[in-house]
């Protein structure tokens, strides 16, 4: 990967130690891999999140 993916720029190597990534200065893109799993909360109604503001 020669260009960052967001806007075409130059991408720079970093590495420290084993570990390498690839940044672009210009918008920030940084290729950092992450392993994550998303537990999603159910998300407030409107209504709720209204009565919420109006009891309070």
């Amino acid at each position: 990967m020669n260009e960052c993916p967001r806007c075409q720029s130059p991408l720079e190597e970093l590495s420290l130690g084993e570990v390498a990534t690839v940044t672009c200065s210009r918008c920030g893109y940084a290729d950092v891999p992450v392993e994550h799993e998303s537990i999603g909360e159910e998300a407030e109604s409107w209504r709720d999140a209204l009565n919420r503001f109006y009891e309070g």
